[in-house]
């Protein structure tokens, strides 16, 4: 008979700890929502996030005072977007006519990377161009979002230069290259093109291409609607042509875009690495600003006008 009514007291005794731990949930989350009422938008644990990063200018092509988009530069601000704990998603502001084929697959693969880590949606808004490898980077979102105007494409790769021998030779000038190894000379735009040279730029070329489109066909999948032949022609179009290819999945803008997903009162944070002067300002610090400018000005006017033919091509 003791042990009889014994068991009915214990489950009476559980229920009511069960009762009361249901109560200081109901408590707790009663004084979180007033808390929250009275902080700042900003500070609300309610108030959704979506970190913005900026990937802007070309890729891989440093000058000594304007910024170079690389994995180096790019890393940190990635890091802190994608660690916000509670965004569901990280937005890419793009504007980039491209440039470095390397670079550009290393930032794609560090994004990729970190949204399955982080298990986050990630968008890209183009904002004038997102060309060649700024393209490449745009093919990390899950979402491509873009202008009408915008310019999207240019999957392919290209060499440009120019050819000097008539022009030394003209000036009188006498041409020495000594080298040890039988092609450590070749494609010297100080002498005539060897056939042979070119081909073995244009197999290079093929080879970086082929690993662009793959690349493309994998992270766009069945959206892509026109044939390989033009898709993958280095041919570019605007925006509205863009989104029938299959480039593209959407018009707008980051904000009109990522209220109607996440509501009025998203937060949209911009997210960059930290310095004064950001990482381009160390250099200067450390070379000197005499020693840098004297020593880096034809390199940072050859690069520019590098940079500057790039974004010529979108008509920017």
């Amino acid at each position: 008979m003791g042990r009889a009514s014994s068991a009915p007291v214990l489950l009476d005794f559980r229920g009511a700890a069960f009762h009361l731990d249901g109560m200081a949930d109901d408590l707790l989350s009663s004084v979180k929502r007033s808390f929250n009422r009275v902080l700042p938008a900003a500070w609300r644990s309610d108030t959704p996030v979506v970190p913005v990063v900026r990937l802007s200018g070309a890729i891989g092509m440093p000058g000594l005072l304007r910024p170079s988009l690389t994995l180096a530069t790019a890393a940190r601000p990635l890091a802190k977007a994608f660690a916000v704990k509670r965004a569901p998603a990280v937005a890419l502001v793009i504007n980039s006519p491209g440039g470095s084929p390397v670079q550009s697959h290393l930032i794609h693969q560090r994004i990729r990377a970190l949204a399955i880590e982080t298990d986050k949606h990630v968008f890209a808004f183009v904002e004038d161009v997102a060309a060649s490898g700024g393209y490449m980077l745009a093919c990390a979102a899950d979402e491509i979002i873009c202008d009408p105007s915008s310019i999207l494409g240019s999957i392919g790769v290209i060499s440009a230069g120019f050819g000097f021998e008539g022009l030394i030779e003209k000036m009188g000038i006498e041409r020495r290259v000594h080298t040890a190894g039988t092609r450590k000379g070749m494609l010297d735009p100080f002498q005539k093109e060897d056939p042979a040279d070119v081909e073995r730029l244009e197999a290079i070329q093929r080879e970086i291409h082929a690993s662009f489109v793959a690349l493309v066909k994998a992270r766009r999948g069945d959206a892509l609607s026109g044939d390989d032949e033009t898709l993958f022609s280095g041919e570019f179009w605007a925006g509205t042509q863009a989104l029938g290819l299959g480039l593209a999945d959407g018009m707008g803008d980051l904000r009109s875009v990522l209220r109607a997903r996440y509501g009025a009162n998203v937060r949209t944070p911009l997210v960059q690495a930290g310095g004064l002067f950001g990482r381009r300002g160390g250099v200067l610090l450390e070379q000197g600003l005499g020693a840098g400018v004297g020593a880096g000005l034809a390199d940072g006017l050859l690069s520019a006008a590098e940079d500057r033919s790039l974004w010529s091509r979108y008509g920017r």
